[in-house]
Order: C-alpha cells, then sequence, then structure tokens
C-alpha cells in the first residue's frame, strides 16, 4: 500500500495550479507539513489493513492540517494523542493573520477536536480507531482572502475550482484503490457528493455524517453522540443499547 505516492501526486498536480480573487494565500501542506503527514501515512495509513472505512473531509483548516498535516489535525490531538511530532516548514508565502507555526499553534481547530476527540474517547488508542477508520482531506490545500478569512473549495469560483477538483478527485480515487474500503464516508454534504464522483464505477458504498464545524448549529447541539447514531445507521459502529 503506497499511500505516500498517492499525496505526493497530488501535491505536485495541485502545486501547478494558479489562484486569484478571492484568494489571496494558499498553503500546501502536502509541501510544508510533509515529515508529519508523511507519519500519519506511515503509522495509521499503510500499516493498517484494507476494509476500513474512510472518513473524506473537506479541505485542511487554517488551525488544522495547515499546522500539523494531518486531516481535522488539531495540534494537540495530532501530538498528545496520535504521537506524532514531526518538523514542519515555514511557506514561502505566509498571511500575516495566518501563519504557520506547526506545533507550537496554540489555537485549536474546534472540527479536530470534535472528531479526534470522540475518536479517543471511543476507541482509547489511535491503533484501535485506525483498525477500523482512516480519515483524509478531499482537497489538500487551503485558501486564506485577503482579510484573513478561510475561504473553502465549493466557493471558489468555478474556473478555479474544478481543475482543483479533478486533480483532488482523481486522488480520492486511487486512495480508494489503494484502502479498498468497505464504505466511503463524507464529512458534510459537499465531501459525500465529491465522494461519490470520484468512485464511480467501483462499487464502493457512501455514506455521509454531520461535520462538526463550529459553524454548524447542529454539530454544536451535540456532534459525537450525533455522529456515534450516523454511523450506526449506516452500519460501521454497533447500535447503542437501550
Amino acid at each position: 500500500m503506497d499511500l505516500k505516492k498517492v499525496s505526493q501526486q497530488l501535491r505536485d498536480r495541485v502545486e501547478a495550479l494558479t489562484f486569484d480573487a478571492p484568494v489571496d494565500t494558499v498553503y500546501n501542506p502536502l509541501r510544508h507539513a510533509w515529515a508529519p503527514h508523511a507519519a500519519y501515512l506511515e503509522r495509521y495509513g499503510e500499516r493498517h489493513g484494507t476494509g476500513r472505512a474512510l472518513l473524506v473531509g473537506m479541505n485542511p483548516g487554517p488551525f488544522g492540517m495547515v499546522q500539523t498535516g494531518v486531516p481535522f489535525g488539531a495540534v494537540s490531538m495530532v501530538r498528545d494523542w496520535m504521537g506524532i511530532h514531526e518538523p514542519v516548514e515555514r511557506p514561502a508565502r505566509e498571511h500575516r493573520k495566518r501563519p504557520v507555526e506547526g506545533f507550537a499553534c496554540t489555537r485549536e481547530e474546534v472540527s479536530g477536536a470534535r472528531l479526534w476527540g470522540w475518536a479517543r474517547d471511543r476507541f482509547g488508542t489511535p491503533d484501535a480507531f485506525f483498525e477500523r477508520f482512516f480519515a483524509h482531506n478531499l482537497v489538500p490545500l487551503a485558501f486564506v482572502t485577503a482579510t484573513g478569512a478561510n475561504l473553502t473549495p465549493d466557493k471558489l469560483p468555478a474556473e478555479q475550482r474544478d481543475p482543483l477538483l479533478e486533480a483532488s478527485l482523481a486522488a480520492l480515487r486511487s486512495l480508494v484503490i489503494e484502502l479498498q474500503p468497505s464504505i466511503v464516508i463524507g464529512v458534510g454534504v459537499f465531501a459525500e457528493q465529491q465522494a461519490a464522483a470520484a468512485t464511480d464505477g467501483l462499487g464502493v458504498r457512501i455514506g455521509r455524517i454531520l461535520h462538526p464545524s463550529p459553524a454548524s448549529p447542529a454539530a454544536n447541539r451535540g456532534w459525537a453522540p450525533q455522529a456515534e447514531r450516523q454511523l450506526a445507521a449506516l452500519g460501521v459502529l454497533p447500535a447503542a443499547t437501550p
């Protein structure tokens, strides 16, 4: 299983793309945070078997994967729970409001803290979780506007979004072929739709769970128990006993 090759090819392909307004700064953690990303793939991707549930997020968050190289990668969860703490480089260009500080970053990505916090509380050890799941971000790039706001890929103009999605869908398809998951689960509606497009014809089951973003009123009403019920309904986890 060569997951690093999939990431390297995606990294190089998206670096050839150009972005303009409303994008001011582009971060590619597959480049500047390659060391922790490679450690994540080696430890929790390539050493575990096939048939797991593949969780697919949208793209890196400014205080998550941008800092740690790990999808939904809240610093404390990656460093203290997963045990990954590799050097992170400074990109050639940074937005002054969104610097890359790596594992020295003191801000936590809420989405990552929720997802990995649930994984820790539910499974205890990373190995126990990753025996049944793996997580991947569809798009590897993070976009920041001139004001420092986070811009998600679905908000990009079509002429910038379409080539990015083409590269990202091809990489996801390759990842699915490598991992042979039992199901691909979009974390949010956009990720579910793109996962379905990427795996068309592969005969892979597609599902969806609620995105843990703090921008989601539903997620703010207790994301973990809702996600647990959705995973149970998909047959990925056992249903809770009454």
